[in-house]
């Protein structure tokens, strides 16, 4: 009867050690590795279902579009993204269009962009360019679009009457390896349902995933 005394008695005791021992601390997670620096040429690599297309990017000339998609690359964001739109022109020399990629799940997106016109940049929409996608001028976030042919009326105009126009788009960077790929992916049939306003019938049936974007090492210094 005493051992079970004994024995009851030390259960509150054991309990008071047990809520008095130190909690063992968290480590807390380390914090994000700050951005890195913006060179005046970035290049990226789209590996996609059709094939590989290999970007370089202006950072000297378009340093806010180019920060922001390097951004999307570096947090694997674009990761998984598709090509849905391939805008074909019939007049023209051909190809004649554009091919439009992007992010299309706004839970994803960061914030949008300052717009960069290219009559500020001075570069152009020309066969190969990537520009930034966008509805009103300073809305762009993580949609672009490569040029199939020179499209110089997508440039900033400011002289034109028309505020979109005088904003026109904003051009980043080229296609320097890949653009029998874009072709490709620009060819893949078209749904003639499937798209609101301008852009019906300009909506790939099945869009063509990016599975992966990365950077590439940087060029060597000349």
């Amino acid at each position: 009867m005493m051992n079970r005394r004994f024995v009851l008695a030390a259960l509150p005791l054991a309990s008071l050690l047990i809520a008095a021992a130190p909690r063992k601390r968290v480590a807390a997670p380390p914090p994000p590795p700050p951005p890195r620096p913006l060179a005046a040429v970035e290049r990226v690599v789209l590996t996609t279902e059709m094939g590989i297309i290999e970007l370089t990017l202006d950072g000297a000339h378009a340093p806010i579009s180019t920060a922001n998609f390097l951004r999307y690359v570096d947090t694997r964001r674009f990761d998984g993204i598709s090509f849905y739109r391939a805008m074909h022109l019939a007049w023209g020399d051909q190809p004649n269009g554009l091919l439009q990629g992007g992010l299309r799940d706004p839970r994803r997106l960061f914030p949008p962009i300052a717009h960069e016109p290219t009559s500020q940049t001075g570069l152009s929409h020309t066969a190969g360019a990537i520009s930034m996608a966008r509805n009103a001028p300073g809305t762009a976030t993580a949609d672009f679009s490569i040029m199939l042919s020179d499209l110089t009326s997508l440039d900033a105009n400011p002289a034109s009457p028309d505020p979109d126009a005088q904003a026109g788009y904003a051009v980043f960077g080229k296609v320097t390896a890949g653009m029998d790929v874009v072709r490709k992916i620009w060819d893949s049939p078209i749904s003639q349902t499937l798209g609101e306003g301008s852009m019906r019938g300009q909506m790939l049936e099945a869009p063509v995933k990016i599975l992966t974007a990365r950077r590439l090492p940087p060029l060597p210094a000349a």
